[in-house]
């Protein structure tokens, strides 16, 4: 037995040091706590009370300091600079609180002291997205645009998802586009698909259609569904050839130029082999309803590997211009247009048939093929059509007509494959 501790004075001594000790601690713990609680309150008293409590903890200087330069209410950016400087003098390598401060100075004014706290960010986080991205704002706000630029690339190599934002505030500051390319956008497939969905949303379909040049360049590998909403503005805005072009670009990149179908058709994937569907010049199908269904069916097709099964449960009455496809074509030019059709126990005297809509200037009357009910093997429906003066697209679609009889409560199955509309052979000068 240690001796020292036999001594009842020396375990008094003992004793009386652990509940110091207990009691120092618990005090901290305390106080911390406390400090804790009331930053988490984000008021300017709770703030105020956590950095009196723990004021060497350098969050609670950092969100006092924002609570007075965001304070929609009552801002106060010099109590923000304050604070801000108490949470850097306690921790010097804070970029967040580096980068706050120097928007800070901006707004007051002090552009040498904002871009010192900048130029501080960046030493304490080098590869901060959000540094760059600041510091590269307030470089366009100044008019330095080169370094700004420099600045912008630089936060989208750190995050692509910055690259939309980035081509679009470079170029406000300078409308050349090539250079806002050359100068702040990485070669980068995924943020060149940002940049043109941004700007053709917003109607710059000639700036997006330099951006695709860019893109088409790094033969990249897509999927046609990335460039749905490009291809669609594009088409509601009749700039049909350069959507056309774009499909037919996508189409390779997405590995699909050999899909098989009808030879010479202008309907891209009339074998419904691709199974892609919902934007551009694919196929567009409805989602299912309690009256009519629609899949893809791999067991009975005309050709290829499936074909399309349309299957009316007969709960409702069905009318319907469904299943479509927008198609490019050539103005003032002959087209044979054929599909195969199978149906199976398919009621009433209105079958199934495709409707021919031409869009545009000059659009005609739409033009449908024979119908097709009851029980038939495969069977081709063909009609001719041609297209008018300023007509460049047309919108094929299967439909369904109204009953001639009482009962209009169409069921049973019908199968569509190997829709094709070909151009119509030249026809040869007489002697």
């Amino acid at each position: 037995m240690d001796e020292s501790l036999a001594n009842p004075r020396a375990r008094a001594l003992l004793v009386l040091a652990s509940f110091f000790a207990a009691g120092f601690l618990s005090y901290f713990s305390i106080r911390n706590a406390l400090a804790i609680h009331f930053a988490e309150l984000l008021t300017a008293q709770g703030l105020e009370r956590a950095t009196q409590l723990e004021p060497r903890d350098d969050r609670n200087w950092y969100l006092l300091g924002r609570y007075w330069q965001y304070n929609l209410e009552n801002p106060d950016t010099n109590k923000a600079i304050r604070a801000y400087r108490s949470s850097l003098a306690v921790n010097p390598a804070s970029a967040d609180a580096w980068l706050d401060l120097a928007m800070a100075y901006e707004t007051e004014d002090n552009i040498p002291a904002a871009r010192d706290a900048f130029l501080h960010a960046r030493k304490a986080y080098p590869l901060s997205a959000e540094g760059a991205w600041r510091y590269g704002n307030f470089l366009l706000r100044q008019g330095e645009l080169r370094p700004a630029f420099q600045e912008m690339r630089r936060s989208v190599e750190l995050d692509p998802n910055r690259g939309a934002e980035a081509f679009s505030r470079s170029l406000r500051a300078d409308p050349d586009v090539d250079e806002i390319l050359n100068e702040v956008i990485p070669p980068n497939s995924s943020v060149y698909l940002d940049v043109i969905r941004d700007q053709a949303n917003d109607g710059n379909t000639g700036i997006a259609l330099k951006v695709w040049q860019r893109l088409a360049a790094l033969h990249p590998h897509l999927t046609l569904g990335e460039i749905f909403n490009f291809v669609d503005v594009l088409r509601q805005r009749n700039q049909i050839q350069d959507a056309s072009r774009i499909w037919d670009q996508a189409v390779d990149f997405a590995g699909l130029s050999a899909l098989q179908g009808p030879p010479n058709s202008v309907l891209w994937d009339g074998g419904f082999e691709s199974g892609i569907s919902g934007g551009g010049f694919s196929w567009w199908i409805p989602a299912n309803s309690p009256a009519l269904q629609f899949r893809l069916d791999s067991e009975e097709k005309h050709s290829g590997k499936q074909s399309l099964r349309v299957l009316f449960t007969g709960k409702s009455k069905v009318t319907f211009i469904e299943v479509c496809h927008y198609v490019p074509v050539q103005p003032s030019t002959s087209y044979s247009f054929s599909a195969w059709v199978r149906t199976s126990e398919l009621t009433t005297d209105q079958g199934v048939r495709l409707r021919l809509q031409p869009l545009g200037e000059d659009s005609a009357t739409a033009v449908l093929t024979p119908e097709v009910h009851g029980n038939h093997p495969w069977t081709r429906i063909e009609t001719s059509w041609s297209s008018g003066k300023n007509v460049e697209q047309v919108h094929v679609c299967l439909a369904r007509l109204p009953s001639d009889v009482g009962n209009d409560k169409i069921q049973g199955t019908a199968w569509i494959d190997d829709v094709a509309l070909v151009p119509a052979p030249a026809e040869r000068p007489g002697p």
